[in-house]
């Protein structure tokens, strides 16, 4: 997009579905509110246009401008507080449009290297009661009727549209940022649990050894000398639990590095941290949709979880290749194995329902293949982009 509609309301209207589309594509709030705010200015052809996210303190949390350099929006200085219009919109809830926002009484003047605006617009983003934002433009590009408004009802309109479409884009977008914080902590709080079984069992043995070795120093050196090298044995054990879960707890690098160097990187670490040798290999993966790459992600570790922490394998291979448009996962190890059946009809899951959900949630699918004594095969489909 990169002009107004200007050929009446089905221009319009093909203008701000343009701008809907655009909206849907992002699930980031940041990224939310830049796509309303350059969607908003060049749907209505204004020099400038922000929006603002407030807060609780009479404050904005977020204020995204457009038309702006960022040479001069530094120089502005901190961001506005809840005042003159601005606070009106926010506390009303009803749209404004001036004919020059400098003759209105509640405008309160702007610091010094504020550009200088006269027409004006302004609608809140409302979720129902609640106000999660407000939309303000200034200066259209266009001949001003004498003391009048360079916006018209039409554009009033147009905005309202595209201001009750971006509740909803930005709802969303909280929402998921909600369920990725809840993601997160629920991963960190399943791994502290484990990191306390594992961990603190070791370290209980460890002192229990420890405490047998110095009682049978002197009477018995030969089996203290076996003690110590028992307490060394455990040592190690327990510094391998811990170097696995700092790198579980570690974020995954997916968009700095990419899909297959993060789990390349991951893999080479868990082979140095457990007494399985653990493999990857990858073979003509193409980049992946972002949700794609990191449910794969999260199923590899999960798999590996339960190989390295259940299975007790001694081989646990995975591999990533190009599986037509998308890509195939596969972690297979040769550990205990399991009856999937049985498995089920117990209650248990060794994690295999929030592999299931993460692979259909992104278009995927995944196969189980396991039986006692036999190992475990997991693959993950997905379609690409």
């Amino acid at each position: 997009m990169t002009k107004g509609p200007g050929g009446g309301a089905g221009a319009g209207l093909a203008w701000v579905s343009g701008a809907l589309l655009a909206m849907s594509r992002h699930l980031e709030v940041r990224d939310v509110l830049k796509t309303i705010v350059v969607s908003a200015r060049e749907l209505l052809d204004a020099e400038y246009a922000a929006l603002g996210v407030p807060d609780d303190h009479g404050g904005f949390a977020q204020f995204v401008v457009d038309g702006v350099s960022e040479e001069r929006w530094k120089a502005i200085g901190p961001l506005p507080r809840q005042h003159g219009i601005l606070a009106a919109m926010l506390k009303d809830a009803t749209p404004q449009r001036l004919a020059d926002v400098r003759q209105d009484p509640r405008f309160e003047g702007w610091p010094t290297a504020h550009p200088e605006m006269s027409d004006f617009i302004g609608l809140p983003i409302a979720d129902g009661d609640d106000v999660l934002g407000a939309l303000f433009l200034a200066n259209k590009r266009c001949p001003k009727p004498d003391g009048g408004c360079g916006f018209t009802a039409e554009d009033e309109e147009l905005l309202s549209i595209l201001a009750q479409h971006a509740a909803i884009a930005l709802t969303n977008a909280r929402l998921y940022e909600r369920s990725r914080e809840l993601t997160i902590a629920g991963e960190r709080a399943r791994l502290a649990h484990e990191l306390h079984d594992a961990v603190s069992q070791k370290l209980f043995s460890l002192r229990l050894t420890a405490q047998a070795a110095a009682a049978l120093v002197d009477r018995d050196p030969v089996r203290a000398k076996d003690e110590l090298h028992q307490i060394a044995v455990l040592a190690a054990e327990a510094a391998d639990e811990l170097r696995s879960a700092v790198v579980e707890l570690r974020p995954a690098a997916l968009d700095e590095d990419g899909l297959v160097a993060t789990l390349r990187t991951q893999v080479q670490v868990l082979d140095r941290a457990h007494s399985a040798r653990v493999t990857f290999a990858s073979h003509g993966v193409r980049a992946l949709p972002a949700a794609q790459e990191e449910a794969l992600l999260r199923v590899a570790q999960e798999a590996l979880h339960n190989a390295l922490r259940h299975a007790d394998a001694a081989q646990v291979d995975v591999t990533l290749g190009r599986h037509g448009q998308g890509a195939r996962l596969r972690v297979a190890d040769d550990g205990r194995g399991f009856d999937p059946l049985a498995v089920r009809r117990a209650g248990r899951h060794l994690g295999l329902v929030s592999m299931r959900d993460r692979a259909s949630g992104v278009g995927g699918g995944l196969t189980v293949e396991s039986a006692p004594g036999k190992g475990t095969v997991i693959e993950m489909e997905v379609p690409g982009g």
